[in-house]
């Protein structure tokens, strides 16, 4: 395996790459990371770096959002079908539907959404900062379709006291991590802080000490006096949280909680996208314009 990185390695070096990887990625992949982070990090460093090629490691709608960022650079996604479930649960057509049922609503989608999606959207957000641009960017909006995430919406909307016009949509893996798992781990771990993702069930977030991004989550860990924490997100993050907490101990509120398309890059699949450039994103230029205005709206929100 040490040869394999080595040849990454480089070939990155020969071809000025830069390798981003989701918080949610193997283990082996997040050890070759040039940048490590969340959906929102991510995308502000697609944005800002001035490598020639985006290794982007993570699910189709990431490396869609790194190209809308840099047309001018090649975007490769090292396996084809990494997908995400929520992203797939609404169509251009459904969101055009919604916009005709309620015209003079603002549309916040979630980064969450495929490219042609965003393209119909007025702004993104992240779990990073979704409560931020509602409150601060959102602020005159009457009417707000907020798409496809109900349990982010919710969160937010118990949050800012704003009400949203709903999709039926939200990630499978954090909607299967349940009350009961986190009174689990609660008996066996009595003194550890719950910390959760925003996607879970309200019902989780009830239970929880601090509901924060990924990239929150290692912020707040890392600056909290506490040694035990019970996760309650895709379990790949206990990698990183274990790796730069050492001294602290870590428990999956579900240890179930894995996505199976976060898990589909394997470094061969790096090494065999750097060399011959498989899983280039191409997008049309008139989606990729419409979107890019959305998600630079986004990032004027960064936290």
């Amino acid at each position: 395996m040490n040869a394999i990185i080595q040849q990454i390695q480089e070939l990155k070096k020969m071809k000025n790459a830069i390798i981003l990887v989701h918080n949610y990625q193997p283990p082996d992949i997040q050890d070759i990371a040039d940048f490590l982070g969340d959906s929102l990090g991510l995308s502000i460093e697609a944005s800002q770096t001035d490598a020639d090629i985006i290794v982007f490691c993570g699910v189709r709608f990431m490396a869609e959002t790194a190209k809308i960022l840099s047309p001018n650079k090649v975007v490769l996604l090292p396996e084809k079908n990494a997908g995400c479930p929520m992203a797939d649960t609404i169509t251009v057509q459904e969101v055009k539907k919604l916009k005709s049922e309620h015209p003079k609503a603002t549309v916040l989608a979630y980064v969450n959404t495929t490219a042609d999606v965003k393209a119909e959207c007025d702004i993104c957000c992240t779990s990073a900062n979704a409560l931020k641009i509602v409150t601060d960017g959102l602020k005159d909006a009457k009417e707000i379709i907020f798409i496809p995430d109900k349990n982010l919406a919710n969160y937010v909307s118990r949050k800012t006291g704003r009400q949203f016009i709903l999709w039926d949509g939200d990630c499978p893996i954090h909607a299967h991590i349940l009350p009961e798992h986190v009174h689990f781990q609660k008996k066996l771990h009595p003194d550890a802080l719950v910390v959760v993702h925003p996607e879970c069930l309200p019902e989780v977030i009830d239970l929880a000490d601090e509901v924060q991004s990924t990239e929150g989550m290692s912020r707040f860990i890392g600056q909290s006096k506490k040694s035990e924490f019970i996760i309650g997100t895709e379990a790949g993050i206990l990698y990183r949280l274990r790796k730069e907490n050492p001294e602290k101990n870590f428990y999956p509120a579900s240890a179930q909680a894995i996505c199976p398309d976060m898990k589909k890059i394997t470094l061969e699949k790096v090494l065999y996208s750097l060399r011959i450039g498989y899983g280039e994103i191409n997008l049309p230029e008139t989606i990729r314009q419409r979107a890019e205005r959305s998600i630079q709206r986004m990032l004027e929100y960064k936290s």
